[in-house]
């Protein structure tokens, strides 16, 4: 599954992107987490140091080799340079997988261990002092688009997206990558303005989306995430010393985490699980092609100098059974 995680700065987003993916670790599951957010916390949350951190290949810094790479073989697409962070795979694409070896991941893919097992981790790269005044830093994140439209995860693989903060999640097509999306929300005002705009901006898409309460120290505060989101509130989590600790450069095994937290991961990754059962790989692909459409006709064309919508292949749908396809 994909898996989103948004809200605002300051919500603990990080925190419990991190907590799950910890968590699905340690049930042995193949785990490729991304830190596309732009301020790039996801490896500390995780426990690398700084310098490791620092260390991580940015996916921004490798787009030339992504896109050569997920070009493949398709005919409709003349060259790497005329891909855009919306180009959809069609007849000829390389796709990705979650456990498979590919130089994508040689490139841009880091394994992090977490107490027995270990992940993949995979970063944006952070908004650096060139980009100042001269680029936007949603571009940054187009190399973590393009991959999300050509991979192929089944119902025991799990992709975890640290998505930026705030409604700038909705600066591309991305928020409509994801089988879950968890929105983290304080118990306050501003806590849930995100949630209103997400579900705003997500109505028309189908985009399946659930409130984590954080930073909760109450029935009270349950009481008002109820009121201001509704059913769509899932679990709410509190103050957690283990967490403390580990942002105190102090972490002790997960399996100690506090009991109250576990169960609430656990309802977390049962939501996600329960949403493969909803997944429909025909309107992911409409809606993949209709965010390139929009985005070649207001930028795309004019920046490569090719008609873009010829990218789209009509009989093309991603899908599981797609997963092994390779070309020569």
């Amino acid at each position: 599954m994909k898996i989103a995680f948004v809200g605002k700065g300051g919500s603990g987003k990080t925190t419990l992107s991190s907590l799950f993916i910890r968590h699905l670790a340690a049930t042995g599951a193949p785990v490729i987490a991304v830190d596309a957010d732009i301020n790039q916390h996801l490896g500390a949350a995780l426990g690398l140091s700084d310098e490791e951190t620092a260390a991580l290949p940015a996916m921004g810094a490798h787009l030339p080799l992504i896109k050569e790479y997920l070009r493949g073989a398709n005919p409709r697409i003349a060259s790497s340079d005329t891909m855009i962070k919306t180009t959809p795979p069609g007849e000829g694409s390389r796709l990705l997988g979650v456990r498979e070896e590919n130089p994508v991941y040689t490139a841009c893919a880091r394994p992090v261990a977490l107490d027995e097992h270990g992940i993949r981790l995979m970063a944006t790269g952070p908004f650096t002092e060139s980009d100042l005044g001269v680029a936007c830093y949603h571009s940054k994140v187009g190399a973590v688009e393009l991959c999300l439209n050509h991979l192929v995860d089944g119902p025991d693989e799990y992709v975890v997206v640290d998505m930026t903060a705030g409604s700038d999640s909705f600066a591309s097509g991305m928020f409509t990558r994801f089988d879950m999306t968890f929105l983290v929300a304080e118990p306050t005002r501003k806590g849930v303005s995100v949630y209103r705009q997400y579900k705003e901006y997500a109505r028309d898409f189908g985009v399946a989306l659930k409130v984590v309460g954080n930073k909760v120290q109450g029935e009270d505060d349950v009481d008002f995430l109820r009121a201001e989101v509704g059913d769509d509130l899932l679990v709410t989590v509190g103050h957690s010393d283990w967490v403390r600790a580990m942002e105190k450069g102090r972490p002790s095994a997960f399996g100690v985490l506090e009991a109250g937290n576990r169960a609430a991961l656990r309802t977390l990754q049962a939501a996600a699980d329960d949403s493969y059962a909803r997944r429909d790989w025909e309107r992911y692909t409409r809606q993949m092609v209709h965010f390139h459409l929009r985005n070649a006709e207001s930028w795309g064309n004019a920046r490569t100098g090719a008609d873009l919508a010829a990218q789209v292949d009509p009989g093309f749908v991603l899908s599981e059974g797609l997963s092994a396809v390779q070309p020569a």
